[in-house]
């Protein structure tokens, strides 16, 4: 209630003070939009996209496209990328496994990205793709969202026309440019959890049609909804403030350049992992617990960590209590430059550059207990400063007068530092009056380490030593090049002979060569007594001295890949608003680096390829005035290699590492989306999609002298028995990774009838519902009805969001905004740990709770 009433306090401070401020303004200095036409005949809004390089309607694009206009982010409070899901057929949107709020990854028809991969699906801003980090699924950083034109996200394979292959789709982040017009905005928001946001744009003509600028910024500041019991802190916040200028120069009608610079610096204290439970099996077999009486110095009673869950469970999905003060930093910063010069009225010659930068720091607590089973990223002195004998209301019986000592507070290595340039020239054409469209071109790109790579970990702590046990280390970079050469083109064969007007043909072909290359260098102290001062390389159970622990522990490794990735397709309108099309696509991505291999036969990992089929129609009716769109589709994909990552374990070194595993599969299912406009004042729509994944073979070849367990254990007296090492471990049984079968989202959009003079009142509603999602590679949630790894399989889940908009209030440039996320205040999972059976824990991530508050946004010029 304290929140909802600053609120209300501060909407009628801005309604009463803004209207004044306006009053105050020249005529020249009154908002752009012009009020809306209500006799204008019903129609349904139109994007123009750029999903082929080049500017068309959605609807004559012959592939899978969703596309929303700035305004409609807007009125859906999309602010990063976990807004869109549910709203887009086949797009699964989040932090996919990572322990970090920060990382949201895409994954779309069943392609994700993978630990330790590139991108299935590539975000690109301005036509260039965003830097992507090797230690999580990152890509770019909060804020991208700031001043957009539109957001347009590509389904299926997109090898042929863009910088980076992709299996699975492209997410275009498309910045409104300079225009010659003097106006912008300011914007103010406040909500619920202590939410706080300024943004604002403006745009000058400097010279006018010959140089415009416009700049935009935001900073936003949220209070997390996990709250810290050990710390006082609150996790799950927001923090950032983000940037970009463009600055476009037009000397001639042939020549034109883009020059564009965006930052963003964002800084949170970490997301709020739940514990949930403990693999006391596993706990038991290696000593940590004991539901005897144990040894002495050798474990403690189970009962210690039976208490953690007890609380755990006491406190609620809201509260957690970290051994480890988490925080997430990232910085992300790029400069982009677009030249285009027509050499004719047919042929365009374009040029972009990019120098991107992304680095980012983590420490992490994935376990949500105070003791160190699975503290996977520490930087810096990050440990409570009191004695553990202090933490015995949390259930932690040890000596007192010990104190959590195992911190390296001279540690600052970030985990990933990144630099990245990108290169690519173009020749469009546009020939045969229009029939004739080709893009061709070539493509480099260089991402590489700006300087070294570390972390910290604690793994495998046991209770009796908590605060007490050596820090694993490790040590890496990765350098990934790619070049390509390309081509695509569209004939229409009215051409050849006007009865074949609207029949086209599409056809594209792309080589691609990728380079990457590296190192990765990681120990943990050893325990031996007799070797003091020396530690345990992870892959390879050397013990050098630690003054040469970096060196003698590394690893090299270089892995060189090329494929060719196309496209063929033909699409045919027999009316002018109904488009029928087919295609067959070749989509490819690069193999990889592992640097947290713990043996020598995981050190790489190879390409995936992807052969997609599609069919399907888009359409516009207007049956009696009213305007209809409906979109449909089905497509079948033939995944090859798929890169899947898993967890590994060295019983030599006691390392705790990764491994990416390949497997074949094949995915098929349909999208279908419609919109309806009944009565000028209502506009429905949605959208449903639905994806059925599965593999056709998944096997491994067990390196752990435990075993493993597959879909070939066995259930002996109520025990899941393991694959034994040297065995085949079978995996296909499981449900494909990160891919939501069902997704069904509907929309409604009133305007309301008001005076012109006063405005333009509308309220939207939007519900979307998402099935169950799988998020473990290998475990399946149980086998033979005995749980294996439990709470990788996410309840599926629906959501309802809302905005009330005044647009234009009283004719002075005002907009004022209501808006509302999960109005329900549903509490649902977005994220799993799955290492339940590899290191004992099982933790969660839950979704936003209600969220709630007031945008004011003042426009001016025009």
């Amino acid at each position: 209630m304290r929140n909802l009433r600053a609120i209300l306090a501060c909407s009628s401070a801005a309604l009463a003070f803004l209207p004044t401020i306006a009053s105050a303004e020249s005529a020249a200095a009154q908002p752009a939009p012009a009020p809306q036409d209500r006799s204008a005949p019903m129609a349904l809004s139109d994007i123009i996209v750029t999903a082929q390089r080049r500017e068309e309607r959605a609807q004559d694009v012959p592939i899978a496209i969703t596309a929303f206009s700035g305004e409609q982010l807007e009125q859906r409070n999309v602010k990063q990328p976990q807004d869109l899901y549910g709203s887009v057929p086949s797009l699964v949107v989040g932090n996919q496994g990572q322990a970090v709020r920060d990382v949201q990854s895409y994954s779309i028809r069943g392609q994700s990205t993978g630990f330790l991969a590139s991108p299935a699906v590539a975000i690109y801003l301005a036509e260039v793709p965003l830097p992507a980090s090797v230690n999580f699924n990152l890509q770019g950083s909060p804020g991208m969202f700031l001043d957009l034109e539109n957001v347009q996200v590509l389904e299926g394979p997109q090898g042929t026309l863009f910088g980076r292959n992709t299996t699975g789709g492209a997410v275009l982040l498309v910045p409104k440019k300079p225009t010659n017009k003097f106006e912008g905005y300011v914007e103010g928001t406040v909500g619920n959890y202590d939410l706080r946001g300024v943004e604002g744009a403006i745009n000058i003509p400097i010279i006018d049609d010959v140089l415009m600028v416009r700049a935009a910024g935001a900073y936003r500041d949220r209070e997390g909804y996990t709250r810290d019991l050990v710390w006082g802190k609150s996790r799950d916040d927001v923090h950032y403030y983000t940037g970009r200028i463009g600055v476009m120069f037009r000397p001639t009608e042939r020549f034109e350049n883009y020059l564009m610079a965006y930052g963003t610096n964002s800084s949170n204290n970490g997301a709020g992992h739940i514990h949930r439970g403990w693999n006391y099996d596993l706990l038991k077999g290696v000593g940590f617990c004991s539901d005897t009486t144990p040894a002495p110095g050798l474990g403690v009673s189970c009962d210690v960590y039976r208490r953690q869950t007890q609380i755990a469970d006491q406190i609620g999905p809201r509260q957690t209590r970290n051994a480890v003060d988490e925080f997430a930093k990232i910085k992300n910063w790029g400069i982009v430059n677009t030249t285009s010069y027509d050499l004719s009225d047919e042929l365009t010659l374009r040029n972009i550059v990019s120098y991107q930068k992304l680095k980012d720091e983590f420490t992490v607590d994935q376990d949500g207990t105070p003791i160190q089973q699975y503290d996977t990223f520490i930087l810096n002195n990050r440990f409570p400063n009191f004695p553990i004998s202090g933490l015995s209301e949390f259930g932690l019986p040890l000596t007192p007068g010990n104190a959590y000592v195992n911190a390296d507070p001279n540690f600052n290595l970030p985990n990933d530092n990144i630099k990245q340039f990108t290169e690519e020239f173009q020749i469009q054409g546009n020939m045969l009056d229009k029939h004739l469209t080709f893009t061709a071109g070539g493509f480099y790109y260089n991402a590489k380490p700006d300087g070294l790579w570390g972390r910290h970990n604690l793994n495998y702590c046991p209770a009796l030593f908590t605060g007490l046990c050596g820090l694993g280390s490790a040590y890496s970079g990765v350098t990934n090049k790619s070049k390509a050469l390309y081509a695509q083109g569209t004939f229409d064969f009215g051409a050849v002979a006007p009865a074949l007007e609207n029949l086209r043909l599409t056809a594209g072909y792309r080589y691609t060569w990728d380079t990457v290359s590296g190192f990765a260098s990681s120990w943990t102290p050893n325990s031996d007594p007799t070797k003091p001062g020396t530690v345990v390389c992870s892959s390879d159970g050397a013990t050098p001295a630690v003054a040469t622990a970096l060196a003698d522990c590394r690893f090299d490794a270089k892995l060189k890949s090329k494929a060719p990735t196309w496209t063929f397709g033909l699409d045919y309108k027999p009316i002018r608003n109904l488009m029928f099309y087919g295609k067959v696509s070749r989509g490819y991505k690069a193999g990889g680096l592992n640097t947290y291999a713990v043996h020598v036969e995981t050190r790489t990992f190879e390409p995936e390829k992807l052969t997609s089929y599609e069919v399907g129609f888009k359409s516009d009716w207007t049956p009696g005035g009213i305007p209809i769109h409906l979109n449909a589709n089905y497509y079948y994909s033939d995944y090859k290699n798929v890169q899947r990552p898993a967890g590994d374990y060295n019983s030599v070194t006691k390392a705790q590492g990764a491994q990416v595993l390949g497997a074949t599969a094949r995915i098929q299912g349909f999208e279908a989306e419609a919109s309806i406009r009944p009565i000028k004042a209502i506009e429905i729509g949605g959208n449903i999609s639905y994806t059925d994944a599965k593999y056709k073979t998944f096997e491994q070849v067990v390196l752990s002298p435990a075993g493993q367990i597959a879909c070939n254990s066995t259930v002996v007296g109520g025990v899941v028995t393991r694959v034994p090492q040297g065995s085949v471990a079978d995996y296909s049984c499981n449900k494909f990774q990160f891919v939501t079968p069902w997704i069904v989202s509907a929309h409604a959009t009133l305007n309301i009838p008001i005076p012109e003079e006063v405005g333009e009142l509308s309220v939207l509603v939007n519900y979307s519902h998402v099935s169950s999602q799988n998020t473990s590679p290998l475990s399946p949630p149980s086998i033979g009805g005995v749980p294996v790894e439990p709470g990788v399989l996410i309840e599926g889940y629906g959501l309802l969001n809302g905005s009330i908009d005044w647009r234009n209030v009283g004719g002075r440039g005002l907009d004022v905004s209501l808006f509302a996320t999960n109005l329900t205040n549903k509490l649902y999972r977005v994220s799993n740990s799955g290492v339940f059976q590899t290191l004992g824990i099982w933790s969660e991530l839950y979704g936003e709770p209600r969220m709630y508050g007031l945008r004011v946004r003042y426009r001016f010029g025009g």
